[in-house]
């Protein structure tokens, strides 16, 4: 028996949009024993699209952290990740207290999946420099556990500076932090930062490639002890997935597959492919 989670990512767009849709899904994963739902994020869209744009510009996307809270009130167990939020996009403060409250609201299902980005346009559009990026996501990470950890939070640092405040109600745990990407910076993000690592769009070689190069960035940024072992979640590419590719992707070592409908489904098809894949793999693992 192989010890593998499954997610169902989407979950704040396309078809899902709909709130109607998005709860009686929500409810039909968590019944066929999805162990996760998660929402991805892109605040505007370059229009027309630009590669390496992954949407067109009138795709319908809900804020992942308002539709994450919305299926906490209609779910019981499912977890809830945000897969991922573009963290230099944000201020720190603002969006800790967000994520604290959807924790607080889902009763401790929250799995913060952050990442620095990678679509200059929209860097542009909300006046964030793109260049930094990857340094705003290090400072912003460690200014938002600052503000859920500290008794008498204070943070100062490039970016962010702050003392004498509070936020409450600070989670009542450690957050999990995923970090998404596909870079060495990335990769060290993960290792030094994260409860575990996201990887988008990897078929089972290139899983296996990506896994290679973050045990050779471990080499150079050893993990700290008190993290534990880095938990690794795929999207592989959006497609069905069998028992067989379930426990091909195990055997690499992954501990989540996050699996990612196609953007043609409507309500029919989707509740299809998620019964399909209760069925036919969560029910044999």
């Amino acid at each position: 028996m192989i010890v593998l989670k499954f997610g169902l990512f989407s979950m704040n767009s396309f078809v899902c949009s709909s709130p109607e849709v998005a709860v009686k899904i929500a409810q039909l994963a968590e019944s066929a024993g999805f162990e996760s739902l998660w929402a991805g994020e892109h605040v505007v869209l370059p229009d027309p699209q630009v590669p390496p744009s992954p949407a067109a510009p009138d795709d319908r996307m809900l804020d992942p952290v308002v539709a994450l809270t919305y299926l906490a009130a209609h779910t019981h167990q499912v977890r809830l990740g945000t897969g991922i939020l573009i963290l230099p996009q944000h201020n720190p403060l603002v969006l800790a207290k967000a994520l604290a409250s959807l924790d607080t609201l889902s009763d401790g299902r929250l799995i913060v999946g952050i990442g620095a980005g990678y679509l200059e346009p929209e860097f542009r559009a909300l006046g964030v420099p793109f260049a930094d990026r990857g340094a705003r996501t290090d400072d912003y990470l460690a200014a938002m556990r600052a503000i859920w950890t500290q008794p008498q939070p204070a943070y100062h640092s490039r970016f962010v500076s702050f003392e004498h405040v509070q936020a409450h109600p600070q989670p009542s745990r450690a957050l999990p932090v995923v970090v998404g990407g596909q870079s060495v910076s990335a990769y060290r993000r993960a290792i030094k930062f994260g409860t575990g690592w996201y990887g988008w769009s990897l078929d089972l070689a290139a899983t296996a490639h990506a896994l290679d190069q973050i045990e050779e960035v471990r080499k150079r940024h050893p993990r700290p002890e008190e993290l534990g072992k880095l938990e690794i979640s795929i999207t592989p590419p959006p497609r069905g997935i069998t028992l067989e590719d379930a426990k091909r992707y195990a055997d690499l070592g992954v501990d989540r597959l996050i699996l990612l409908p196609s953007r043609r489904f409507n309500e029919v098809n989707l509740k299809a492919f998620v019964s399909q894949i209760g069925e036919t793999v969560l029910n044999h693992l």
